[in-house]
Parts: C-alpha cells; structure tokens; sequence
C-alpha cells in the first residue's frame, strides 16, 4: 500500500464523520461540513489516558496545546525545552488555557528524562528542525508513541533511520501535516481521482506573506539560561547565538528556510491526491529582498520540481508579497481544483462542461495562513489519537513526512549548488 495516498474509503470516511461530531463535543468548529446525527465517539476512562510529554516547547506546542487539551482521554503531564524562558512561558500558558493542569507537570531540560519515564505513553515533539528526526528515532525505540511537527528530516539520510525504528518498535508517528486530515481537502482527491477536472497535469503552490520578519532583535537570553549544547545537539559546535537559537527556521544548520518550513504543507498534499512519492528533479531560485545579512537562507525562493508521472509541481514563496497567499492550484485538462486551508472550488477551464463545485469551511480571505474552520490540528491529533488506540497508521506515517521533506531538501541543494538536481524517485507501491 501506498503511504503517501490520501483517500477516503468508506472506513476512513466513518473514521472522519466520528472526528467531526468529537471536534464539535469539544468545541471545534467545522462549519457546513458538520453532520449530525452520528455515532459519539467515546472518551477513554481514566485507567486508558494517554499520558503525553512535549518536547520542544516553543510557539507550535502552545498553539497544539490548545487543542491537546480538549481531546478526552489525553494528559499533559511532562515538559521538556533547553530554553528556561520557553519552559516557563509554556507553562504559564498551559496554566491560562488549562486551570490546574501544571500542578504535577514534570520539567526537564533533556528530553531523554522524559522518554525514561516508563508512565508516559506519547511525546509531542515541537524542537527545532534539526531535532526531528532524532527525537523521534529515540521515541520510537524508547516504546512511545509520536506526534512530531513536519519537516520530518532535517538531512535526507535521516529516513532510512527513521522508517527502521518505526518499523522496530510499532511506534505510531503522526507527522503534523494536518492538511491530510481537512475535510474539504479530502473531497478534492476524491474529485480528482473521479477524473472531475481531466488529467493533472501542472500543480501550483504558494505561500506568500508580506510581513516585518527582518530586524535583527537579539534576544536578552543569558546563556546560563540555556542549555546552548543540547540546543546543538548533532549541529556543528558554534558560539552562542541567541539570534539563532530562537529564529533557527532561517538558518542551515537548524532549518531550511521557506522550502522546509512552508513548501512542506502544500507538497504534501499534491503527493497525497496525486499518489506521488519524491520529485525526480528540482529547479530552484532564491533571493533576498530584505533580510541579507540577517538571515542565511533567502526570503524569496521559488521551485519547479518534476515526477515520474510527468507531473511538474510550481513552488513560490515570500514574506515580501501576499499575492495568491498560501494555497495548491491542482491544473488539469478540464478544469483546475483549488485548495487553501479553509476552502476548495473547482473551476472549469473556458469551453469546458464539468460541474463546478465549492467547500468553504473558513471565514475571510482566500489564501490565509489560518481559517477559524476546520480546526485542522484538532482534526490531525483525533485521527493521532484514534490511531494510537487501534494500533493503526495514522493519515501522515513515517514515509509520508520523508517524502515531502525530501521535495524541499532537492529544492533547496538546487538553490544552493545552483543547479538542477535529479534523483531516481521510488515506484508508488
């Protein structure tokens, strides 16, 4: 079976009608696609809470905590971060969102205390990119279950490691690409795979923000307050730079830049609907428009990546233009399918006679960062949670996350050897 293919069998689509009922017990909007009617699902007693550590306890594992929070049957209860100032604004705001809920929380620097602990089950990873892949392969082997933010791998080598102790220690790893799980993102593969808009032929990707991401404010973080080594981890020794601590997506030895940190969501899903697995070529180009000297990796990058299938896929990203914002524009010989976060249309091509179509779940303009429906994280940690219970592979396993890393690794060697890069992509199984 392919991994990478996002479907909607029947059991899926129960699977998802049961979400959509406990998103809203919980207080989750979905808008117009919510049915009513459906079975509950149940929460799980006492004696059968999955009891989670955060590991990493940056912006994204206070945004995730928020919907951690509401899902019945799961406790946080430990928290690793090499950041003093991190540990405790995390706190502070599990606290705020959670009552009570910091009084018995265990707090560490390392993050192996946490996954020592024989008494917690799942570990939510939200370290910086460099740390992914690790934290997960010592979660695996340790016996606890992983939900880890995408990019998967920070380095390409990474994946044989990975897939080998998933494989080894019947883990269940959630990658959180949490467009897999969006209800109206799961209605266009089934247009697509219908044939609704011909043959996909070209996909378009964006995400284009125009914001003041590029003052150079050095953090007031002493290095007592850090453990600036275990922040390192397997990056090369360097002075301390607190710059680089807190904004480490822009710089290569911890992150990848708009391909890794952007790109990842959209590539996804084109391999998801398409059935595709890595790109056989990547095209790339890069430049600054306002953070030279600031930043190691460009704030204006785009790509043309090729598939076996005869497939190209169009990636452009910048923080200097809000043009198109943050979508996937699926080009077939009918018709195009658009999807953001919160909508999907499809469009007929001029002269052509298929049905147009549209799902809108979010409110506001089309191409935003986040819509207030669906709750896509809440949705993705459900179907985490129902995995876990089962024993089952979630809607983004392992070799999903190494695949759509993989695209924006090839992207991005192409934009630093300046360069077409060509790989021997894998067949679909």
């Amino acid at each position: 079976m392919n991994t990478n293919s996002i479907n909607n069998t029947p059991h899926r689509r129960d699977w998802l009608a049961e979400t959509i009922q406990l998103a809203a017990a919980t207080g989750t909007a979905m808008g117009s696609a919510t049915v009513l009617g459906l079975p509950s699902t149940k929460a799980a007693s006492p004696s059968e809470t999955i009891r989670l550590g955060v590991l990493g306890s940056g912006g994204r594992a206070r945004h995730l905590m928020r919907s951690l929070i509401k899902v019945p049957g799961l406790k946080i209860v430990a928290l690793a971060d090499v950041r003093d100032d991190s540990i405790a604004t995390t706190k502070e705001h599990l606290e705020t969102i959670a009552p009570g809920s910091t009084r018995e929380l265990f707090i560490t620097r390392d993050f192996r205390d946490i996954l020592d602990k024989k008494d917690i089950d799942a570990v939510l990873i939200g370290a910086a990119d460099h740390w992914h892949a690790p934290m997960t392969i010592a979660a695996c082997k340790a016996g606890k279950d992983v939900y880890v933010e995408k990019p998967l791998t920070h380095d390409p080598a990474e994946g044989k490691a990975l897939l080998e102790a998933g494989a080894a220690s019947k883990s269940i790893v959630q990658v959180g690409m949490q467009q897999r799980s969006m209800p109206h993102i799961l209605r266009a593969g089934e247009l697509i795979r219908e044939g609704r808009i011909g043959k996909v032929q070209k996909v378009h990707l964006s995400w284009n923000r125009n914001q003041p991401r590029f003052t150079k404010d050095i953090p007031k973080i002493p290095i007592s307050a850090v453990d600036w080594k275990g922040f390192l981890g397997t990056a090369p020794g360097q002075d301390y730079d607190p710059y680089k601590m807190v904004h480490w997506r822009w710089f290569w030895d911890f992150g990848g830049g708009i391909f890794t940190d952007l790109m990842v969501h959209w590539i996804d899903v084109a391999h998801g609907l398409l059935n595709l697995t890595e790109p056989l070529s990547a095209a790339s180009q890069g430049n600054f428009v306002k953070a030279e000297g600031i930043w190691e990796t460009p704030d204006s990058v785009q790509t043309l990546l090729t598939y076996q299938s005869g497939v190209t896929a169009h990636f452009e990203g910048t923080f200097s233009n809000a043009r198109f914002g943050a979508m996937i524009t699926f080009m077939g010989t009918e018709g195009s399918i658009y999807c953001d976060r919160g909508a999907m249309q499809v469009i007929p091509d001029p002269g052509k006679t298929i049905k147009a179509e549209e799902l809108i779940l979010g409110k506001g303009r089309r191409g935003a960062d986040f819509y207030d429906q669906p709750d896509g994280e809440m949705i993705h940690i459900l179907d985490w949670v129902k995995a876990v219970r089962e024993r089952k592979q979630p809607s983004a396993p392992l070799q999903t996350g190494i695949d759509a890393a993989f695209a924006a690794h090839m992207a991005n060697r192409s934009l630093r050897e300046n360069r077409i890069v060509t790989h021997k992509a894998r067949t679909p199984e």
